[in-house]
């Protein structure tokens, strides 16, 4: 039904009609948290897995020294898609990034399947670093000497014993309960979290300096390009975070300004970050005796700092944990935003008495617990990143098309450098993309059959664009 001063939107088929982009919605979000909150949920996004749990493994088995060089790939992929997640945000400051983005400019089938990779692939990552934080708890408690039972330790084939990850599946249950305690008192915890986080990672970078062999970083490249290209591509998942921040647009006070500044002051602190940490790692240790699990809890095990190891462990489970909190906060974001507008069922779409979407929380809390307690945090790593790539070349395609399709709406950040700037990041993300694995197209095609067969079956029809039930404000 219109709202005053706002004219239906006459129904349209075709699996390439458009959302408007001045819509009114059914149920809205409560605006609670500023800048500063969404920038915490950025870098809380952002700083963690790549650092505590990928750096070391992808230096080991990949990229040696030149992990560094894979961030800075990553990066740069990274950013120039950023920047038009920031035109994006500050002219469409509702719930669901690239799925919403793609929908209002390339169309639903393209929105849809977006949002649907976007479900996966963020319900993925969080099992990652929940996999993540428990090899560090299990170090700290190791270190302190408590010998926990060999079968809650990991998922099966991770080990002698191993049966589930258990600290892994309490964590994701627990962020999920976290957020549906409302976005006001969970973005606070975060923030708070942020902060101890990214002390800590300062602090890791400066004791750590001081143990830097330079002997260490020679040969800089023991796998060549290769290995550094391939350590981009699964490093890549660890910076592209304001993408979950950006779901939460809609619960973000003044978002048309607000939402740009986060995202690009989110990257680049976690860009410098990133790197320095990285130096610091391999310069400590030999890449070949980099810790597969808790590698910079190990290397200053190494150095016989072991006190401030234990630090280093408290850290990371810290640190990791406000992952968790970001990407269970964006796939819930998403999971409400295509149930609202018809293409899912609405009753995902129902927000309890804190204006938590819990039910798709929820689902997405037990899901990804379950991929946590009995998967090996590489075949997971490798999940995350197809969708959020093509994610980037669609969110990088459709700056593009609306630029030039309609200069004249009101953007409160404009991608510099049109249209060259977001061409390197689909070139870049195309790249990447060819870099993962045989098995993660597998995977990845079955969850877009799936995806497909789910659309036909229900979204094409309860399409609320499509039965003229969106509604369009007159000067939209």
């Amino acid at each position: 039904m219109a709202t005053n001063g706002s004219t239906p939107a006459p129904k349209t088929t075709g699996i390439f009609r458009r959302k408007p982009i001045e819509a009114a919605e059914g149920h809205k979000l409560e605006r609670t948290i500023g800048l500063w909150q969404l920038t915490a949920i950025g870098l809380g996004a952002i700083i963690g897995a790549g650092i505590f749990a990928l750096a070391g493994t992808e230096a080991k088995d990949h990229a040696g020294p030149a992990v560094s060089l894979s961030f800075i790939i990553a990066g740069v992929a990274s950013a120039c898609a950023a920047l038009s997640y920031a035109e994006f945000g500050g002219l469409i400051p509702r719930a669901g990034s690239a799925y919403t983005y793609g929908y209002a400019v390339l169309g639903e089938a393209v929105g849809w399947f977006i949002g649907w990779d976007l479900l996966l692939e963020y319900t993925a990552i969080v099992a990652v670093v929940a996999i993540g934080v428990s090899q560090y708890f299990s170090f700290l408690l190791e270190a302190i000497g408590i010998h926990l039972p060999a079968w809650m330790l990991g998922a099966p084939g991770t080990g002698h014993g191993h049966h589930i990850d258990l600290f892994a599946v309490i964590l994701c249950l627990g962020v999920a309960w976290l957020l549906n305690r409302g976005m006001k008192t969970s973005a606070k915890v975060e923030t708070w979290l942020v902060f101890v986080k990214i002390a800590i990672v300062l602090a890791v970078i400066v004791v750590g300096f001081f143990y830097v062999k330079s002997d260490n970083l020679t040969p800089y490249m023991p796998y060549g390009w290769s290995g550094v290209a391939t350590g981009a591509a699964t490093v890549f998942f660890a910076v592209f975070g304001y993408d979950a921040m950006s779901t939460a647009a809609e619960e973000t006070k003044d978002a048309e300004r607000n939402l740009p500044k986060a995202i690009i002051l989110s990257l680049v602190i976690a860009m410098v970050l990133y790197l320095l940490a990285a130096t610091v790692l391999t310069g400590m240790i030999d890449y070949k005796d980099i810790s597969a699990s808790a590698a910079f809890a190990e290397a200053f095990n190494s150095v016989g700092v072991t006190a401030f190891a234990k630090v280093v462990a408290v850290g990371a489970i810290v640190g990791i944990i406000t992952v968790l909190y970001s990407f269970t906060l964006g796939a819930s974001r998403v999971w409400f935003a295509i149930s609202r507008d018809g293409l899912l069922p609405g009753w995902f779409a129902k927000t309890n008495k804190h204006q938590s979407p819990y039910r798709p929380t929820w689902i997405i809390g037990i899901v990804a617990a379950g991929i946590a307690g009995f998967v090996q945090i590489g075949e997971a790593a490798e999940l995350t990143n197809i969708g959020i790539l093509l994610a980037f070349i669609v969110v990088s395609a459709a700056v593009i098309v609306l630029r030039y399709r309609s200069p004249e709406l009101p953007r409160t950040f404009k991608t510099p450098f049109m249209p060259i700037t977001p061409i390197v990041g689909i070139c870049f993300s195309i790249w990447l993309v060819t870099k993962l694995s045989e098995a993660t197209w597998i995977r990845f095609a079955v969850w877009f059959v799936i995806g497909a067969i789910v659309y036909a079956a229900y979204g094409y029809k309860h399409s609320k664009v499509g039965q003229g039930e969106a509604v369009q404000t007159d000067d939209g």
